[in-house]
């Protein structure tokens, strides 16, 4: 059977530069404590290290045993280390305003005289819109720069392929918006009596956000700077959905550091009176292992135990980040 071609350490120490690590896969497989995890091992490296949660279910609180939720947060036990849960209420509130904004212009533009809420509500309704605030917090957090490196713990990776997937859409879309305003603005002033250029702040808005989504998708696709860790268990579900979805990463430009394995049970702890349950389980998972090596040859990057314990506090964590960064 082969071997791992390339550790998580020997990754991490040849990319120096690496500053936006992201953590995804199906629900379940430990996405959350992987993140962790990594962060931790930074910050043990003396860099100071944001953990950020974009899952809309957090668990970050739970998982380090202490509330993270709404702004960063020093992580006790840990010095250079900060968590947090990120709460879109308020930016959802903010995006309100600034669309009623935009749409009351959009009417003004056009000599149209009504009420901008009910577009606003129905806009703030879709079940994207947390979403696209969530991403917004994302953006938000990197253009800080606050902090030497940045790992977000991400919704199971459908919701992970929306999310970072945003800033190509949002491209496309405000590409489209920018020929739409300008052709509008053209036709208006050609039929002005006074051919006399007002101010625009919806194509101003326009041009910003085109600015801010281009360098979002510059630094998401900076194989220098951000990468992608797949994590799987032993198991043909989160095998497949990763296997599904690394394909799109790579179509996105989104660079793929590589797939952790979870949750492996270890088969030296085995002997003939161990539960037929236990000896089951094992052969499942080295059936499985097979696939993994057959289809993430090169890239899985670390096999860590499944622990006769649950993993919470910084204890627990550290213990994981030996089998991890070993």
């Amino acid at each position: 059977m082969p071997g791992i071609e390339k550790s998580m350490s020997q990754y991490v120490t040849e990319h120096p530069s690496l500053k936006f690590v992201f953590f995804g896969g199906k629900g379940g497989v430990g996405k959350t404590v992987m993140a962790a995890v990594t962060a931790y091992w930074f910050a043990q490296q003396g860099r100071r290290t944001m953990l950020a949660s974009t899952n809309p279910v957090h668990s970050l609180s739970g998982l380090l045993a202490q509330n993270v939720f709404g702004k960063p947060t020093a992580v006790e036990g840990q010095a250079n280390l900060w968590a947090y849960e990120i709460d879109t209420k308020e930016t959802i509130e903010r995006s309100k305003v600034e669309i009623r904004n935009k749409i009351q212009w959009f009417l003004k533009f056009a000599d149209i005289s009504t009420k901008a809420d009910e577009f606003v509500e129905s806009a703030t309704m879709n079940p994207a819109f947390e979403e696209s605030a969530m991403f917004e917090n994302m953006v938000d957090l990197m253009f800080n720069n606050e902090y030497d490196v940045y790992v977000f713990d991400t919704a199971p990776t459908a919701n992970a392929r929306r999310l970072l997937g945003m800033s190509k859409v949002y491209a496309m879309w405000v590409n489209k918006m920018l020929k739409s305003r300008e052709e509008a603005r053209s036709l208006r002033e050609l039929l002005s009596f006074t051919k006399k250029k007002e101010a625009d702040p919806l194509m101003d808005y326009l041009l910003s956000f085109r600015d801010r989504m281009s360098h979002a998708r510059e630094l998401l696709t900076d194989n220098k700077q951000t990468a992608f860790f797949f994590v799987t268990l032993p198991e043909a579900l989160p095998i497949a959905v990763i296997t599904r979805f690394i394909n799109w990463f790579h179509e996105f430009g989104i660079p793929v550091g590589g797939v952790i394995v979870n949750m492996l049970i270890d088969k030296a702890s085995l002997n003939p009176n161990s539960a037929a349950f236990v000896q089951n389980r094992v052969a499942m998972q080295e059936e499985h292992m097979q696939t993994v090596w057959q289809k993430f040859d090169g890239q899985v990057r670390a096999i860590v135990p499944l622990y006769d314990t649950e993993v919470r506090g910084i204890q627990a964590i550290n213990k994981m980040a030996a089998a991890v960064f070993s």
